[in-house]
């Protein structure tokens, strides 16, 4: 084997850094696209029993979305092990405890459950950050952004005011209109 196709051999097996941003995207979305990528399935050369995944960083997990009514429907259990040593607390109890456990979780899940110390090994390669104060070091390796699962519609204070005086009225209020 050449020196050249050694190079490409090793580029192809590489572990690169990617970055996503969770502000306002669903929990359950932001689960399945790091999944996708900490397995490696973006890959050409993918194979299940492969370990060809890349690093995942998750900035802004504590502005993750929740719909409807979950951040108090949402429980989630855990037991000791000893007598009485059951836990269960709604999801806005734990995002105040902690505000990356509950993405943590849900990538967690969403990794295939084949065989437990390959799900850990791939769980190692997720780094999630409650908000963009991510470590230098860090920072440095990432070579791409993973596009959000949700876009993220603009708010009415997101417009300034020549926006909002271009935009096309429906009507227009006369100038001898009474209120009731």
């Amino acid at each position: 084997m050449s020196l050249g196709r050694s190079n490409q051999q090793w580029a192809t097996f590489s572990r690169a850094w990617y970055i996503l941003n969770a502000y306002k995207q669903p929990a359950g979305g932001i689960a399945a696209i790091t999944a996708k990528y900490l397995e490696g399935r973006h890959k050409p050369i993918f194979h299940p029993q492969s370990d060809v995944g890349d690093h995942v960083v998750i900035v802004n997990a504590k502005e993750i979305a929740l719909s409807g009514n979950k951040w108090e429907q949402k429980t989630f259990s855990s037991h000791t092990g000893r007598r009485k040593g059951f836990l269960q607390m709604q999801a806005y109890q734990i995002h105040e405890i902690d505000s990356t456990w509950i993405t943590r979780k849900y990538v967690y899940s969403a990794l295939p459950k084949t065989s437990m110390k390959h799900r850990r090994g791939m769980f190692t390669r997720c780094h999630v950050f409650e908000d963009e104060n991510v470590p230098q070091e860090i920072l440095e390796n990432i070579v791409g952004e993973i596009p959000a699962p949700r876009r993220i519609p603009k708010s009415i204070w997101d417009y300034s005011e020549e926006e909002v005086n271009a935009f096309p009225k429906l009507w227009i209020q006369p100038h001898d209109y009474i209120r009731r």
